[in-house]
């Protein structure tokens, strides 16, 4: 899935890291991302990520 890294970083904005994919699926959520950008959240692993270029790096393996 080729998600915009700029738009997935915008929709990230806030998150407290480490966070949960739960808590950032939400801050996404609430920032109005896409939907491709919640798509993309959505099939992340259950755990929790340390950063934004670590969810970057999850969501690019499916690419």
């Amino acid at each position: 899935m080729a998600v915009n890294p700029i738009e997935m970083q915008k929709a990230l904005g806030g998150v407290n890291y480490p966070a949960s994919k739960e808590e950032i699926v939400d801050q996404a959520s609430k920032h109005g991302a896409g939907k491709e950008i919640m798509s993309a959240l959505g099939s992340l692993p259950s755990k929790r990520y340390d950063s934004p270029a670590a969810v970057n790096k999850e969501v690019g393996k499916d690419s």
